[in-house]
């Protein structure tokens, strides 16, 4: 039986390349789920770190995530696969073009916050402690700050749960796990909006990875 609102394209299968941990995977498994099409999806681990990983077969950037569609088009990245989700339903949800210029923009901010906290974490975990440089994560940091501070002041809906807002929620809930910055304590009221995002989004609770 087709999920309400999706298009006949979406009952083929197709594969998720990510991991359990992945930010920007967490942004499709979630985004799948808003979208009826979890049923669609199987998921494979993927390591960006290893030559000749299915991942990079499927990208050659080797970044994650990839969706392979059934007729073995790769999709990325994770913004492109939110789009290609979208044409599958008769009504874009993701993408409402109602709001689609700021959902684009929550967007983009989630997808930054993700990558200047990505930045932090593999200067941390990647470069030798000898050659660390905090100016760079300071800098790195400071997208942070001033990213989350601007949230502060205006927000995504929390009970829409568009690709701006699930993007914002991946970043906060990266945050928590990582520790780059003290969200919780600096920005309170970013508590609550992530606690009336995960009410109105069930996916948000179902897609968080056991560290």
């Amino acid at each position: 039986m087709k999920a309400e609102g999706v298009s006949q394209m979406s009952d083929e299968a197709m594969m998720l390349i990510s991991t359990p941990t992945s930010p920007f995977g967490r942004k499709i498994k979630i985004a799948a789920q808003v979208c009826g099409l979890k049923a669609r999806l199987r998921i494979e681990k993927g390591d960006p770190w290893t030559e000749g990983d299915k991942l990079r077969r499927a990208n050659p950037l080797g970044k994650m995530p990839v969706l392979v569609t059934s007729d073995d088009q790769a999709i990325y990245d994770s913004g492109v696969i939110l789009e290609f989700f979208d044409t599958l339903l008769d009504t874009p949800r993701l993408f409402p073009t109602a709001h689609r210029v700021e959902t684009l923009v929550f967007h983009a901010l989630g997808d930054g916050l993700i990558e200047a906290g990505l930045l932090i974490t593999y200067e941390r975990m990647r470069r030798p402690a000898e050659f660390s440089y905090e100016p760079w994560i300071d800098h790195q940091r400071g997208k942070l700050v001033r990213g989350l501070a601007s949230l502060v002041e205006r927000a995504p809906d929390p009970a829409r749960p568009d690709a701006g807002a699930i993007a914002i929620a991946c970043a906060l809930g990266y945050f928590d796990w990582r520790k780059q910055v003290d969200w919780r304590s600096d920005f309170p009221s970013l508590v609550e909006w992530l606690d009336a995002f995960s009410n109105a989004c069930p996916a948000y609770a179902d897609t968080a990875a056991s560290h």
